[in-house]
């Protein structure tokens, strides 16, 4: 049996980590009927093509892989919106290439998400998982909660490798955002009035710190940048008044500042 549900992983120079990414998919207990694999337009002289390519072959019969090459780089919220337009499930759910889930991920959220057809998007919570680590062992019963627009403007409570939303849903990613673009399409589906609810299971996993780390989220001031400006545009769309989107900003800001702190002492 096979969940109606789309998974989309965009792939930018992902040949190192995106076997433990679809291996966390192909292993779901109630596995998705597709996977989408975007390639991003890797700089890598076709390494990552190649590893999707192998992957795609290694695992024929056993799932339906979909490799779609991207001729020029839209960066994480244009290459999901390809997919997302590729996408033929009523169910689309998004990891990342570094990312993997835990194997009852898509069984739990599919079910859950189905027996409450008035909810547009649910997440839940994910997990750092440290070298030799195992992941945790789930909570026998599952908690859920709304998520109202003004506490997802305070904190972002879903990561993308979290996420399941329902296909029809009208609004995208932006693809000229490079940073925060995830934020900014969950705030805009909640404060358009649809409905989000939170799982509190640990089903997906990490395995570098969301800041402080080297990479995409290594850099922490384009982060608040992009921060800032999803409460700009959400504030320009009319969903907000100007003075949240002025406390708002504010509190990013702090919430930065204790971010370079943290780092500071990390390091040292």
């Amino acid at each position: 049996m096979q969940s109606p549900v789309s998974v989309i992983i965009p792939c930018y120079r992902c040949a190192d980590t995106i076997e433990r990414a679809v291996e966390s998919v192909i292993v779901q207990t109630l596995p998705p009927k597709e996977i989408l694999l975007v390639e991003d337009c890797s700089d890598d002289k076709g390494v990552a093509l190649a590893s999707m390519s192998r992957l795609q072959q290694n695992f024929q019969g056993k799932a339906s892989i979909r490799i779609i090459p991207l001729k020029k780089n839209s960066g994480p919220g244009g290459a999901r919106n390809v997919g997302w337009d590729e996408a033929q499930q009523p169910y689309l759910a998004f990891l990342d290439a570094d990312d993997s889930w835990h194997p009852r991920k898509l069984e739990i959220q599919y079910q859950w998400m189905e027996s409450h057809p008035e909810v547009a998007l649910t997440g839940h919570p994910s997990v750092l998982i440290e070298s030799g680590k195992s992941i945790p062992v789930l909570p026998e019963q599952l908690k859920a909660r709304p998520i109202s627009g003004y506490s997802l403007l305070i904190s972002n409570c879903f990561p993308t490798r979290s996420v399941m939303l329902r296909r029809e849903i009208a609004y995208r990613f932006d693809p000229a955002k490079r940073y925060a673009e995830d934020y900014l399409l969950w705030l805009r589906i909640v404060l358009g009035g649809k409905s989000a609810w939170l799982l509190e299971l640990p089903l997906a996993y990490s395995y570098k710190a969301d800041f402080g780390a080297k990479g995409l989220t290594g850099n922490l001031w384009k982060m608040e940048i992009g921060e800032l400006d999803t409460y700009r545009r959400v504030c320009k769309d009319g969903m907000i008044p100007r003075t949240v989107h002025l406390g708002l900003s504010l509190l990013s800001l702090l919430k930065y500042l204790r971010r370079l702190i943290l780092v500071y002492f990390q390091r040292i």
